[in-house]
């Protein structure tokens, strides 16, 4: 008889008996806490499907960065992609995979490596996902490459640091508003799915975190408008306290092009809204 997936990963050890049985300290080097409560990761899934008016993946493709020892694995897993992709670093955690793989089969597919260095918008065909518990020291980075190449995905479900996923859904004004919350808010519809305390990892960190589900926006920028979004806010946001007209003085007929974009010439960077920056980078 032949079981499904969801069927399979009901028979697997618990995480904890996996983390005990190889060893699997978590590394500070690799960014690593691990979530080993399974309710944890199901709940995530459950959430991030049930935002998209989805019941599961099915024909779907699926990139997991980091999976350590493979709760969120799991957890998708049991919701039917057509092929779940993870990406790691550590050894023990690929042997982890490759005893899953075993049970399940040629849907999990492991890639030994740096998750920089991927580019998952050029493998396989859509829709396609990105599920992680990021590494937390290469988060913003990652997701700044994967809104680089937004138009590849459906949906990105991600864990960050809670203060970092406060500034990508920070509103215009607020303190913690930057450059990656304009990218963010430009190129996706941001949901918030929950919080985590610290005793829902080993080792616990010394700080909340929170799962935020990003959904590609129909209308957003190209890449074109992207690189002049990175332009603007890296000039303005690296004088946050300076009014726009200091801050962006380098852009030519500058008065003109905030005239249009309907934007006060003593505001600063933080008093833009993601729209305005979106219109004056048209104009660059």
């Amino acid at each position: 008889m032949n079981l499904s997936p969801a069927e399979i990963i009901s028979t697997f050890p618990s995480l904890r008996t996996i983390v005990d049985a190889y060893g699997l300290m978590a590394k500070k080097s690799l960014g690593q806490n691990f979530l080993l409560d399974a309710n944890i990761p199901d709940k995530i899934i459950r959430l991030s499907l049930q935002k998209q008016n989805k019941t599961d993946y099915a024909e779907d493709f699926v990139y997991e960065v980091g999976p350590g020892p493979g709760g969120l694995t799991r957890a998708v897993l049991a919701h039917n992609p057509k092929k779940l992709t993870v990406v790691e670093m550590d050894s023990r955690c690929i042997s982890i995979m490759e005893d899953i793989k075993e049970k399940i089969g040629s849907r999990l597919e492991i890639i030994s490596g740096d998750a920089l260095q991927q580019n998952f918008a050029e493998k396989d065909s859509s829709p396609r996902h990105i599920v992680s518990n990021l590494p937390y020291n290469i988060s913003v980075p990652l997701l700044l490459n994967w809104l680089k190449q937004i138009k590849a995905y459906q949906s990105l479900t991600l864990m960050f640091q809670k203060e970092v996923a406060e500034r990508i859904t920070a509103p215009t004004g607020s303190k913690n508003y930057g450059r990656i919350s304009v990218l963010a808010q430009l190129c996706c519809k941001i949901d918030w799915l929950m919080d985590l305390n610290p005793e829902c990892f080993t080792p616990p960190p010394k700080i909340w975190s929170a799962v935020l589900l990003f959904r590609t926006l129909a209308e957003r920028p190209s890449p074109k408008q992207i690189k002049n979004i990175e332009f603007l806010t890296n000039l303005a946001f690296s004088q946050r306290r300076k009014m726009i007209r200091q801050s962006l003085k380098q852009i030519t007929n500058l008065s003109e092009k905030l005239q249009k974009a309907n934007i006060d010439e003593t505001f600063r960077a933080e008093q833009i809204s993601p729209e305005q920056y979106l219109t004056l980078a048209c104009l660059l």
